[in-house]
């Protein structure tokens, strides 16, 4: 169980619709806990990935680090700790550019669909 977790986002392009890309990593081991895209930014798309993270991980005791209000509120959702937090980003942007690389690269794979991106973003966080 990592003792801190950043959750983030970023807006991606999938052909010339802009996503919503939200991420998730244990700050201490680096580990991408979880990824996925959204349609749109907010309070919904943040407790989707909440959603997500407290099925796979005991998070329980587990200190959040977010960078807008509305992740707070998505936390209070799933009594969650956790607080504003803009310094503790750089292995998380990093991802963010590995990612949006590879978009550049294999969008042709994804057929466009927001669903196929998901599951290539799945495929990615595992390896």
């Amino acid at each position: 169980m990592p003792s801190r977790v950043k959750v983030n986002e970023t807006q991606i392009k999938i052909y010339s619709e802009r996503k919503w890309l939200y991420a998730a990593n244990a700050t201490e081991s680096k580990l991408l806990l979880e990824v996925n895209v959204h349609g749109r930014r907010g309070i919904c798309s943040a407790a989707a990935i909440l959603d997500r993270l407290t099925e796979k991980h005991d998070l329980s005791e587990s200190e959040f680090l977010v960078n807008e209000g509305g992740d707070l509120i998505a936390l209070a959702r799933y009594e969650l700790s956790g607080h504003l937090d803009y310094n503790n980003r750089n292995h998380i942007e990093t991802q963010f550019q590995r990612v949006t690389m590879r978009i550049d690269r294999f969008h042709l794979y994804w057929r466009g669909s927001q669903s196929s991106a998901r599951r290539w973003l799945r495929r990615f966080r595992y390896y």
